[in-house]
């Protein structure tokens, strides 16, 4: 069955916003669900386009979802409270959109006629790994809420699988590289930011490795999901991921694309969280590779930021998930 129709949940978010533009561009209709707590400028591009519907509203909403499926052919499921520190200032309200949600909307989608359900779990669900290469067979050792109730949920969906009703499971890295909905809270942006703005970066710990995927090539899994035939994925999980550094050689990598003249301040974390994420599996049965490097993440965000695309970046709260959380105070 070919898939034309595409509800995105969390299409504002920070991969969302790089992802409608490209489904869009692809020739999907597309209908997001997002709460839009970033700001509605984030589509500004594709505002327009006749096959984007757009609807602000929260995912906790079933009478909103029962109005919004009928008729898609497959779900992105990308809304949630994103990373720890975000879940655990109101871990109620963490588990009330992060899980307690999510049975709801795959019964509905089902329900609804949806062929094809893509949900983005995270690497996060291994917890820290003794194993050099963290591979989808391990068991999970979830270490925070936020982890244990996307490890809970991707347990829910395989559950609810039926024939006719396409599961897959992906578990990205870490994100990183620019986007119009930024985030400057996660590694590779935030050593990116310090180095540009104080010319001073800050690593804690530095041994610590950390898996990482260029925003660019998670957006394209997500669309390379809508095109793999049915038998190669359904029921299947699937790390995605490229590059995998500690956090000193981050740190490196971007001194070496900013500036030399850039200090790297080394001092003590409690943040011992490391490991070393593969993703042959992806690659092997479906040819996935990952195009873009760290790099080019980089590269990416130094561009933006000269461009004046990202003003205010040490200040303006929408780039933090956990101070834009403070702020709105979410129910």
């Amino acid at each position: 069955m070919k898939i034309e129709n595409v509800l995105v949940t969390g299409g504002g978010g920070y991969v969302g916003a790089v992802l409608i533009p490209k489904l869009l561009e692809s020739g999907y209709n597309v209908r997001v669900v997002d709460l839009f707590i970033y700001g509605e400028q984030v589509l500004d591009a594709v505002r327009e386009n006749p096959s984007l519907g757009l609807y602000k509203g929260d995912i906790r909403d079933q009478s909103l979802l029962r109005r919004i499926l009928p008729g898609c052919d497959a779900i992105i499921h990308l809304a949630c409270i994103s990373n720890d520190p975000s879940f655990e200032l109101d871990p109620e309200l963490g588990k009330s959109i992060n899980f307690d949600a999510f049975a709801p909307l795959v019964d509905i989608s089902r329900e609804s006629g949806v062929k094809r359900f893509i949900y983005a779990s995270s690497s996060s669900v291994y917890g820290i790994k003794e194993e050099k290469n963290v591979t989808e067979d391990l068991p999970l050792l979830p270490l925070t809420d936020y982890s244990k109730y996307k490890a809970m949920c991707e347990e829910v969906l395989l559950q609810k699988r039926t024939p006719g009703f396409v599961t897959l499971v992906l578990r990205p890295s870490t994100v990183c590289g620019y986007s119009p909905r930024l985030r400057l809270d996660l590694t590779v942006n935030i050593l990116t930011n310090h180095a540009i703005n104080n010319r001073k970066i800050t690593v804690f710990g530095g041994q610590q490795m950390r898996p990482n995927i260029h925003i660019k090539d998670m957006v394209q899994a997500y669309i390379k999901s809508l095109e793999w035939p049915d038998n190669a994925i359904d029921g299947k999980i699937f790390n995605v991921g490229f590059d995998n550094f500690t956090v000193a050689e981050i740190a490196n990598k971007v001194r070496k694309v900013v500036g030399e003249d850039i200090e790297i301040v080394t001092t003590p974390s409690d943040d011992n969280r490391s490991y070393h994420v593969s993703s042959a599996k992806i690659k092997k049965e479906l040819g996935f590779v990952a195009e873009y490097n760290l790099e080019d993440a980089i590269s990416d965000l130094v561009a933006s930021f000269q461009a004046g695309k990202i003003p205010n970046a040490m200040t303006d709260i929408r780039y933090y998930n956990i101070k834009t959380m403070q702020k709105i105070n979410l129910r």
